[in-house]
């Protein structure tokens, strides 16, 4: 009998075995210890378990510091009435056929009035994942640019759902991986290249901003095409909260691409894709061509009516004072705790630990009533792990000083539990 070929993967853009063969372990443990998988109830703030955990009886209440609501919108009554409102006004759920065929007002309006807020024109997906995944490509090929295939620059940080995509980019033209935010290796690149795009996240899901000042200077000097996932600080930040990019950035135009999820401070579904200066050609391209943006998974009705009645508190002072709330609440928290984000408007705290301590010291903090979530490889670097602490408008005083001091106590024990060749 003739011995079957085995295959020997490349892992040029990914590794599954290293992804899964580390990650899954520290899920494991994150899972037995209560920490992940957890099924809870809403109740006034405040999250209720409905099954038993190792070190918990049913009916364990926390209140969550790891949710991406930053404004709490997701619960404004506004919000859940004009999803209702419209379903009602439509009188269908989904529209179950791509959009490029035929489509009913709904998405156009929301189109729209985004489209107004940000200042430019807004294309709607189902989720920011899916918009990328049906943007870079295009730009990988130059349909999305000035025709000209790019070097694909990934920013080693960039969220999962734009690296998951270098495989696709690779078979259109080139792609490499930075380091974070390199400038240098980015300006090096646009010397030797006749076009460069760069994929990074203008808010990161660890906390910080992009550098984009910088790329606004290698923009008009070369012409780099920057992609940005600034799904953290859309609503969080900014006038009428358009988000950090387009807060900072001086070059909105065709050479800056911005993709937003609308399920974080927005408080609603789906995500905005945000362009400047492009034809109606290339819009019609996007539409056609985008992967899934033209399949039949649209916004559902509720969704759109939802988000339109976001948009609307986004033009109202309204969202001024929630953006105030998040950032007194912020402040309080850096007042008490220690990050390497302090002193930052991001939503977002990282409590370094050890990877061996971690889902013990998320364990501890999750007993005295509250979930933080631990994070460890492949969401960080290898020992980097940290309790990932996520900052709301709606949190009280309370719950931010009991949550820090429990923090700060857990901490303390962590690191004397610690060999001394390690914390030393």
């Amino acid at each position: 009998m003739t011995e079957r070929k085995t295959i020997t993967p490349t892992h040029r853009y990914r590794n599954n075995d290293k992804l899964i063969g580390i990650g899954n372990e520290f899920w494991d443990m994150s899972e037995r210890n209560g920490l992940a998988g957890i099924v809870a109830d809403y109740g006034d703030g405040v999250l209720r378990t409905d099954a038993s955990h190792e070190f918990i009886d049913a009916g364990h209440e926390f209140v969550n510091f790891s949710c991406c609501s930053y404004l709490d919108l997701d619960s404004h009554p506004k919000v859940v009435e004009g999803g209702i409102d419209a379903l009602r006004r439509y009188g269908v759920l989904d529209h179950c056929i791509a959009r490029s065929r035929v489509q009913i007002p709904a998405m156009l309006e929301l189109e729209t009035s985004l489209g107004e807020l940000f200042g430019a024109h807004v294309v709607c997906s189902i989720a920011a994942s899916t918009a990328t995944f049906g943007l870079l490509p295009l730009i990988a090929s130059g349909h999305l640019g000035n025709g000209t295939r790019p070097l694909m620059i990934f920013d080693k940080n960039a969220h999962v759902s734009m690296a998951n995509v270098k495989p696709v980019c690779a078979d259109e033209t080139e792609v490499v991986t930075s380091r974070h935010h390199d400038l240098d290796f980015i300006e090096d690149a646009c010397k030797k290249y006749a076009r460069v795009a760069y994929v990074c996240d203008g808010s990161d899901s660890l906390g910080g901003y992009a550098p984009v000042k910088e790329l606004a200077e290698l923009q008009d000097k070369y012409g780099l095409l920057v992609y940005y996932d600034d799904s953290h600080s859309l609503s969080a930040y900014g006038e009428r909260g358009v988000g950090y990019v387009r807060s900072h950035s001086p070059v909105l135009d065709e050479r800056t691409i911005v993709v937003m999820t609308l399920n974080k401070a927005f408080g609603t579904s789906g995500a905005a894709i945000v362009l400047d200066g492009y034809a109606k050609e290339t819009l019609r391209v996007i539409e056609r061509f985008g992967g899934a943006l033209n399949y039949s998974q649209l916004l559902n009705t509720p969704a759109v009516g939802a988000g339109l009645a976001s948009a609307e508190i986004h033009r109202t002072a309204e969202l001024t004072t929630l953006q105030n709330r998040l950032y007194g609440n912020i402040a309080l928290f850096d007042s008490l705790v220690r990050t390497d984000q302090a002193g930052s408007s991001f939503p977002i705290r990282l409590v370094p630990m050890s990877d061996s301590t971690v889902i013990e010291a998320g364990r501890r903090v999750f007993e005295a009533g509250f979930y933080v979530s631990p994070v460890f490889f492949p969401i960080v670097a290898r020992g980097t792990a940290g309790l990932r602490v996520m900052m709301r408008a709606g949190q009280t005083e309370r719950q931010i000083r009991e949550l820090c001091a429990v923090l700060v106590e857990v901490g303390a024990e962590q690191a004397a539990a610690l060999p001394e060749e390690v914390t030393g």
